[in-house]
């Protein structure tokens, strides 16, 4: 769900501003790494920034019954007020998930929890194209989520993004047991921004109110061999697997006999292993362990 600052909010504690300094250049250098390989400039993500620290201060910040004031928007930013007037009104960047996108996520969720397109052990079906009343189809699966859009042309597409393949007996396989993008895929930044979003909002929650809202943990060891770096990655994965497509199936049932509304939940999983840690530069001595 979303969790949003407002003028409700805690009092920062005495100096949040110098303890936010490390952990945000900490969580930076990737994301600065990124801009740099894919070709974004400081300047450009400069501009970025200003639009987005006057867009934040003037939807999010707002004094209950009051004008926001460029006066204020400046006071609580540090952009100068004629700065702030330029920038106001010319929003933020959107955050609509393609139309696409949406579709294909919702129909691979189904496919992964609905019973009747599942196997005994919770396994997406291999599927006919079409079938005879209510046997398992893709015909029928697509159509289970929407009616606007032709099975076929799905069918197509996900072929052509190799989500898919035809086995001998002509039935539809989904390639992998969850949609993840591939490297060419330009989905991967929309789960880019959607998943670190969510993470980063979860995180920042938790540490400006009173006590944690949100399940933020993480399991990690350093000072470990790249071996067991790699087998503590794949087991990691098969427990990852297992833990969403148990959520994404309870989550399927309740949606049928949900009334809809406007909240949102995701619950994410991130898995990340290097040969040397960064906050350590390989200085540590001795094997250490810890969840936190």
């Amino acid at each position: 769900m979303n969790a949003k600052s407002g003028p409700k909010a805690a009092a920062p504690e005495p100096n949040a501003a110098a303890k936010l300094h490390a952990p945000l250049a900490r969580l930076l250098r990737p994301l600065v790494r990124l801009c740099i390989r894919s070709g974004m400039t400081f300047p450009a993500l400069a501009q970025l920034l200003r639009e987005l620290f006057v867009n934040v201060a003037e939807h999010d910040f707002a004094l209950e019954g009051k004008d926001q004031t460029d006066s204020r928007v400046s006071l609580l930013t540090g952009i100068h007020r004629k700065e702030v007037a330029r920038l106001r009104g010319a929003g933020a960047p959107v955050h609509e998930t393609p139309a696409a996108l949406s579709l294909t996520s919702a129909v691979i969720a189904r496919w992964l929890a609905a019973p009747e397109f599942t196997d005994a052990r919770g396994e997406p079906l291999p599927l006919p194209r079409t079938a005879e009343g209510d046997a398992p189809s893709f015909e029928q699966l697509v159509a289970s989520v929407t009616k606007d859009v032709r099975p076929r042309a799905v069918l197509d597409e996900w072929v052509d993004r190799k989500l898919v393949t035809i086995n001998e007996a002509d039935e539809i396989e989904l390639v992998e047991a969850a949609f993840v993008p591939s490297g060419a895929d330009d989905s991967k930044w929309h789960y880019l921004g959607r998943n670190l979003h969510d993470h980063i909002a979860a995180a920042a929650e938790n540490v400006s109110g009173p006590a944690p809202r949100f399940l933020e943990r993480a399991v990690h060891y350093n000072n470990i061999s790249p071996k067991l770096a790699k087998r503590l990655e794949a087991r990691s994965r098969e427990l990852a697997m297992d833990a969403l497509k148990t959520a994404n199936r309870e989550a399927n049932r309740a949606l049928a006999k949900d009334k809809g509304g406007d909240a949102r939940w995701n619950f994410g999983i991130y898995i990340y292993s290097e040969d040397a840690d960064e906050e350590s530069n390989g200085k540590g001595s001795g094997k250490e362990g810890s969840s936190s």
